[in-house]
């Protein structure tokens, strides 16, 4: 069976790069493969996506307020930016999560567009069923993502050389991509998801002629 596919970048956002507020260890690596990934699917005409966390000043997400992380991304800081080496085409679209002051906001299938539109509503009304997902971190918002997107009905694809995870514990993003793999995701190189693409425009063009 074809399907519609689409990019989702997970929160490449200032904060979770070295320097940032809540640093992923080499979290800045990803940025070269996912240029890539942005590069191919803005040629092939793919729709691209990029979650942010949006946490208020008071989010219960944050230590000071009972939870687990020091304050990060918190709405409208240089460190909730994209990170500015990141090449996302013209019409990307932003997915906010996490805004709520009681919402830790780890998946991106529960955030909202920029005029609220629930990110799962607006993948099934532009009839997109395949999700390639990289960015950070891991064992926490990708992963969250990821299952939620399989829980949702959603292929998803790994892009595994445009994660990378925080480690808390020695071993979370293993055991993170076990997870994912183990509840149905794939995992791809860049050369297998340029084959995927290339063999899906055919076989759009195919259809359009018929």
């Amino acid at each position: 069976m074809k399907r519609r596919s689409a990019l989702l970048v997970v929160d490449v956002q200032v904060d979770f790069c070295p320097e940032g507020a809540l640093a992923v260890p080499d979290g800045d690596q990803v940025l070269a493969p996912l240029n890539r990934y942005l590069d191919l699917f803005s040629e092939a005409s793919t729709p691209v996506f990029a979650s942010r966390d949006w946490h208020p000043p008071a989010s219960k997400h944050f230590r000071e307020n009972g939870g687990i992380w020091p304050p990060h991304c918190i709405q409208g800081t240089a460190g909730a930016a994209f990170h500015p080496r990141l090449r996302f085409p013209e019409g990307t679209i932003v997915v906010s999560k996490g805004m709520a002051d009681w919402d830790d906001g780890y998946s991106a299938m529960a955030g909202v567009t920029e005029n609220g539109t629930p990110l799962t509503m607006l993948l099934h009304r532009m009839a997109l069923d395949r999700l390639y997902v990289g960015g950070l971190a891991t064992d926490y918002c990708v992963k969250e993502t990821v299952l939620d997107a399989l829980k949702e009905g959603f292929a998803v694809t790994l892009l595994t050389d445009a994660m990378r995870g925080v480690d808390v514990q020695p071993g979370d993003s293993h055991r993170a991509a076990k997870a994912m793999l183990e509840a149905g995701a794939e995992e791809a190189s860049f050369d297998s998801v340029l084959s995927a693409l290339t063999a899906d425009r055919k076989g759009a063009g195919h259809a359009k002629r018929g």
